[in-house]
């Protein structure tokens, strides 16, 4: 199953990019990092048999050791891709948050943009280390 993250703004070169470079080299899964302009551009067609979370606002605040039993849940059914998407500074739209499978929040505080793109490549692989049974979490 791959991990796809699709995100408005272009990080260019930045402490935050040096984060998401370090975690996603340390994923075991196959990924994909998609940017998209802040405004416009298409989103990538999505696989056949795919999953959508948002990252928004509205979105469930849920554990690291949760979102590795949706990963291992999705990949057990044979989702080919899940696509994690963060938007704009103006979010997603009602329609968007619709169709989305799931929406995810990393805390009610709000983040920069770049910061929650950090911090989703270092929770993608938490959980996939969670998956592996490797000691980078830790648990209580």
């Amino acid at each position: 199953m791959r991990l796809h993250i699709i995100a408005r703004g272009k990080i260019g070169r930045s402490p935050e990019s040096e984060l998401v470079d370090r975690y996603l080299k340390r994923l075991t899964w196959p990924y994909r990092l998609t940017e998209l302009p802040d405004r416009g551009g298409n989103m990538p067609p999505a696989e056949r048999n795919s999953r959508t979370v948002l990252l928004d606002e509205k979105g469930e605040q849920i554990a690291s050791s949760e979102m590795a039993k949706m990963l291992e849940r999705w990949r057990d059914e044979g989702i080919a891709e899940v696509r994690f998407c963060l938007g704009a500074a103006d979010g997603f739209d009602d329609a968007d948050r619709t169709a989305a499978d799931r929406l995810i929040a990393f805390g009610r505080t709000t983040w920069p943009h770049l910061m929650a793109r950090a911090m989703l490549a270092e929770q993608l692989y938490r959980a996939t280390s969670i998956l592996a049974n490797h000691p980078y979490h830790r648990e209580g």
